[in-house]
């Protein structure tokens, strides 16, 4: 078995739109990113990568390549997780924001991954949380994610 920890930030801007774990989320501003920006899913490909000791996000999609100009992050993380064969017992992550408030998004996001991973809802862990009103993400100003998972090295 091999365990991996990812994390994201990324400044959150007016004209975007707010995406976590493939799902979008109604808000009036959304991830800067150079892909669609969805941090938990940048999160969890971090983990899958740092796992597999295969390196990280930037260097398998890096911000420089134009194909990946407004990439759904979906694909992406359907994209390792094809190419690596990496199989997940449990993945934890948590997404960190003041608002808007979460709670009712979550179980529509670990939904969501759970068709991307190809695994049992009840393998996938979501939690939400402030920085109350501390530092950029405190202020309204980012958006944090945090994933750890377990794999089948097999």
């Amino acid at each position: 078995m091999r365990i991996g920890q990812g994390y994201d930030i990324h400044r959150l801007i007016e004209g975007r739109r707010l995406v976590l774990g493939g799902v979008e989320i109604p808000y009036e501003k959304g991830e800067e990113a150079h892909s669609d920006g969805d941090v938990l899913i940048h999160a969890i490909i971090d983990s899958i990568l740092g796992a597999l000791s295969k390196g990280d996000i930037g260097s398998h999609f890096p911000p420089s390549d134009e194909k990946y100009k407004n990439a759904d992050s979906r694909m992406l993380l359907y994209q390792v997780m094809k190419e690596t064969g990496a199989r997940i017992i449990n993945l934890d992550t948590t997404i960190i924001m003041e608002r808007p408030k979460l709670r009712e998004h979550v179980d529509g996001i670990i939904d969501s991954l759970s068709r991307i991973l190809d695994i049992e809802p009840s393998r996938i862990s979501v939690k939400a949380k402030t920085k109350e009103k501390c530092d950029a993400t405190g202020s309204g100003d980012a958006v944090e994610a945090h994933a750890i998972v377990l794999l089948d090295n097999n």
